[in-house]
């Protein structure tokens, strides 16, 4: 399990911490990588050479020739160095002719943001292009990273050097990776997938004086970057500014003394702080959230080419899903997370299903499509991938029960026939 501890998370905090540094390492928490890609966005105008790998590419000449077309759409002269190397120069070469590039722009500041890098091989000529690549950058560059893979070399190596700035995720549970730390912080575990509970270093928050400080804590929780206005909005939004500011800093007042509590130091440990217009997690507890894990998992699985590493992905997500969202509470904001997290659960069932209908693994296959249809009866897609594992299973009339139900269902929702493709397969049976 992954803990979300950030680091900083403010833009003047990014400043001071990325100060002397050539490198940024961003764990892929997606909330705050395009806090700061917006950043760079709107601070660098001309500045910013972005490029994002889109699909799993082990041959780094190949993922550079993309680089660099990619760039040349915004920046036509950019790359005569690289392109001179590419062709029969060393890794070391090409890291050493893409720095020369960048030296070569009249910016006063320029950043290459490599977003998922984590798709490309993490082999010895990527750590030779790196290192030649960081060792040559111009004063004026830094070379920020997006990636999955921030504990293999070299980053970890700069890590240890206290030579990069790392923002996101500061430590798994086992192991203290970025965590710079004499003593360790307190832990902070959070359980929303059924009726929501949380864990302050080992013991559970029981009782949070009422319903408000509760509801507040889970919002903040499943919310990491929040404005004071969204706060309102969503808690309190028929009473005015002065009123909903009173009960809004009692109640996170309750929530800052239940956690304290059972941490039993003497300390006040703040959920979260306010910087730059957001409440934004305190760097000085270390959170696990259930969900953060489900999502990071579904994340995962979709972008995965790899059918072992979705079948993984897919089994952990649909294990850290125990129930639905907070259920039963009923607060609109929860509500409709609640569906949008149910609606993830169906799709990780749907990908399980369809790992294992390629391995041609039928009755698993129908049992995943047969439970993701408990959480979306009214995907036509879903009965129709249950209809062909009965059709394998040679159970045609299970299929033909199947289809009927499925009709039942549409007429009385929603007053429609089921579409052609699964009439079609109706037909095949018959």
């Amino acid at each position: 399990m992954l803990s979300h501890e950030v680091t900083s998370v403010s833009f003047e905090s990014f400043r001071a911490s990325s100060a002397g540094k050539k490198v940024v390492l961003l764990y892929p928490w997606a909330n705050f990588r395009n806090v700061f890609l917006s950043y760079f966005l709107n601070d660098l105008a001309e500045g910013l050479l972005y490029y994002r790998i889109t699909e799993h590419n082990p041959v780094m000449r190949d993922w550079l020739r993309g680089l660099l077309e990619e760039i040349r759409l915004v920046s036509t002269d950019f790359g005569k160095e690289l392109s001179a190397a590419l062709p029969e120069g060393t890794a070391g070469d090409c890291g050493k002719a893409l720095a020369a590039d960048m030296a070569g722009l009249e910016f006063e500041r320029v950043v290459l943001f490599l977003d998922e890098l984590d798709r490309v091989a993490q082999d010895e000529d990527f750590r030779q292009f790196i290192n030649a690549l960081v060792d040559n950058l111009p004063d004026n560059a830094l070379l920020t990273v997006n990636s999955r893979h921030l504990t293999y070399e070299p980053w970890i190596n700069w890590v240890n050097r206290d030579e990069v700035a790392v923002l996101g995720v500061a430590h798994r549970s086992s192991d203290l990776l970025f965590t710079k730390e004499t003593t360790l912080k307190p832990q902070l575990e959070i359980y929303a997938f059924g009726r929501g509970h949380a864990v302050s270093n080992g013991r559970e928050i029981g009782s949070w004086d009422g319903a408000l400080p509760r509801n507040l804590f889970f919002y903040f929780i499943d919310n990491p970057l929040v404005t004071r206005d969204q706060i309102f909005e969503v808690f309190w939004p028929k009473l005015s500014v002065r009123d909903a500011t009173n009960v809004f800093h009692v109640t996170k007042r309750k929530i800052t003394e239940r956690i304290s509590m059972h941490v039993g130091d003497g300390q006040n440990y703040e959920l979260t702080n306010y910087s730059t217009g957001f409440y934004v997690p305190s760097a000085k507890i270390a959170r696990h959230y259930d969900v953060a894990d489900f999502e990071r998992a579904m994340e995962g699985a979709m972008l995965s080419n790899d059918q072992h590493e979705r079948e993984l992905l897919y089994r952990h997500a649909i294990d850290i899903y125990k129930a639905p969202f907070l259920h039963p509470v009923t607060l609109p904001w929860v509500v409709a997370r609640r569906k949008q997290l149910q609606s993830m659960y169906a799709e990780a069932l749907i990908g399980m299903a369809r790992v294992k209908r390629d391995a041609e693994a039928w009755e698993a296959a129908l049992g995943y499509f047969a439970r993701a249809l408990k959480e979306a009866p009214h995907r036509e897609d879903i009965h129709r991938g249950a209809m062909q594992m009965y059709i394998n299973l040679g159970r045609n009339a299970d299929a033909v029960q199947q289809y009927r139900h499925l009709e039942r269902l549409l007429k009385r929702k929603l007053g429609v026939k089921p579409a052609r493709e699964t009439q079609d397969l109706l037909n095949q049976i018959q």
